[in-house]
């Protein structure tokens, strides 16, 4: 079986995305069969993993309509892994899927005929708390939350928790925090190590040793449509993703044994 994580934060600009899209290309260079969906309908994952996402179809809106299966829709990309794509269509996903039987359910459907093909399956949420985020958590079995370490961040973090409890509860009872993942850090700043200090105590070992810095080569990585790790091997951002996706495999191969 699969490990399915929903990469979510409701807050846009705390390193959602980009931890998708690298994190998939850690984990293809570990020898894993990684899908990445991109659940979001600015489609950042599916440019940022080289796809055209304007002529990418069909693509996430198709799948959850049922109009194409996800076999059909998925694409394999030169870093290694496959991408289901989204673009600006999959908006419409919000309210057509208020329309559909099981709703809540239809990514996870349309993963059932192909799951068993991927080691990872990792979903690149909207940075919001609606249906396309729901689905999300419905067809996971795990989330991983990225934060910015600022005091902004911290204030939507307990509606996603509370969403996650509500969704485990209901829906998808298996559902659980994989980890927390601090992006964009900057060792230099005393808030964001206060800020490092109050995720340490909440959330203990969920809480990844692997930290992700501010990096300038990270940042200039999607605008070529490349994972970092295929735009600058050498750089930091490349390293800490790396260092990531072996934490990420040595705690599931823990878990495993």
């Amino acid at each position: 079986m699969p490990r399915i994580i929903a990469i979510a934060n409701q807050k846009g600009g705390v390193g959602k995305t980009t931890t998708t899209v690298n994190l998939a290309a850690g984990l293809a260079r570990a020898r894993q069969r990684v899908l990445l969906i991109d659940l979001d309908p600015q489609g950042n994952a599916t440019t940022g993993s080289g796809i055209d996402k304007r002529a990418a179809t069909p693509a996430t809106l198709e799948v959850l309509t049922g109009e194409a299966t996800l076999a059909d829709a998925r694409r394999t990309v030169p870093a290694g892994f496959d991408v289901l794509p989204a673009n600006a269509d999959l908006t419409a996903a919000k309210v057509l899927l208020l329309q559909i039987e099981r709703r809540e359910f239809r990514l996870r459907d349309a993963l059932g005929p192909i799951r068993d093909e991927y080691h990872y399956v990792l979903i690149d949420c909207p940075p919001a708390l609606d249906m396309l985020t729901v689905n999300a958590l419905t067809a996971a079995g795990s989330v991983l939350i990225p934060m910015q370490c600022e005091y902004y961040a911290l204030e939507g973090l307990s509606d996603l928790l509370d969403t996650i409890n509500d969704i485990a509860s209901s829906a998808n009872p298996g559902l659980h925090v994989e980890g927390v993942l601090r992006s964009m850090f900057d060792p230099r700043s005393r808030l964001s190590r206060d800020v490092s200090e109050q995720l340490q105590s909440h959330f203990g070992e969920r809480l990844y040793r692997t930290v992700i810095p501010r990096n300038v080569r990270l940042a200039e990585a999607p605008s070529h449509g490349l994972p970092v790790l295929d735009y600058d091997r050498s750089c930091v951002g490349s390293t800490a993703f790396l260092t990531l996706a072996g934490e990420m495999l040595r705690r599931h191969h823990l878990k495993a044994s």
